[in-house]
Parts: C-alpha cells; sequence; structure tokens
C-alpha cells in the first residue's frame, strides 16, 4: 500500500459514498487508475466491503447492552452457535481473561434484555451492562 491508497482509503472512510471520478480528483489519478487500486485493495482484503451504516436507534432499538459471556464447562461451542443465531447480537468478540465473548446487543426496550439472554443462560454466565453513550464509535486507526 502507498501514499496513494492510503489517501483513497481516507476519503472511502469519511465519505463511503464518493464517486470514484472525485476520489480520482482528489487524489490526482485517472478514474480508472482509482479503479484498478479500489480492486486491488478489495483483492488482498484491505477493503472487506462497502456497506451502509445503519444507526440501530432508527430501527427502534432504543437501548444497546454490553454482555459479557462465560461458557460453561463444555459449552463454548454451543454458545458460539446459539450467539450467531440470535439476531439482536450485532458484535461478539472471542476474548481472553475471565470471559470468552463480548457481545453488543441492540434491543427495543429493556424488557426484551432479559428474554434474549434467557436464551444461554443455562449454558453460560453473564454480566450485563446498558450503553449510555459511545464517546468513542468504532472506526479505522488513525494511522495506517
Amino acid at each position: 500500500m502507498d501514499a496513494q491508497d492510503r489517501e483513497i482509503l481516507k476519503i472511502l472512510i469519511e465519505d463511503g459514498r464518493c464517486s470514484i471520478k472525485d476520489i480520482a480528483v482528489k487524489v490526482g489519478l485517472s478514474s480508472p487508475s482509482v479503479s484498478d487500486r479500489l480492486r486491488r485493495l478489495q483483492e488482498c482484503g484491505v477493503i472487506r466491503s462497502f456497506t451502509a451504516d445503519v444507526d440501530p436507534r432508527a430501527l427502534g432499538y432504543a437501548l444497546q447492552a454490553i454482555t459479557r459471556v462465560r461458557p460453561l464447562p463444555g459449552k463454548l461451542h454451543i454458545v458460539r452457535e446459539l450467539l450467531q443465531e440470535i439476531p439482536e447480537v450485532v458484535e461478539c468478540d472471542k476474548v481472553t481473561g475471565d470471559d470468552c465473548f463480548v457481545v453488543r446487543l441492540v434491543i427495543r426496550e429493556i424488557e426484551e434484555l432479559d428474554s434474549i439472554l434467557e436464551r444461554i443462560t443455562d449454558k453460560a454466565e453473564t454480566s450485563t451492562s446498558i450503553v449510555k453513550s459511545q464517546p468513542v464509535p468504532r472506526r479505522v486507526p488513525l494511522e495506517f
């Protein structure tokens, strides 16, 4: 990845809908050259996808929760599969430490939380916190 690739990525991170023509003008390349660079960045796995950033609140999910999950002995694979099947689980990281998973859930109202967690509580211990705000949203590192 060279400086122009980095600049193209920065432009797309700021505005994922920026046209190839506009990117080309900003980085001083031709549109076909930018297209080739984008294709190479996708092929080598730097760009995983082009997607929409949807606000869960706009879909009626007023609350988010972070749940630490510690599967009971022998239940790790079962818990992982259950978490993948729960539509309200929007992110799940497998982590080191006392817990195996850190899960981000979206819920419409607090009363939904128990019914969601009941799907795994016979197979795992959980500890949940409600998200008050997100001062640093998920982002790409500034230096790459």
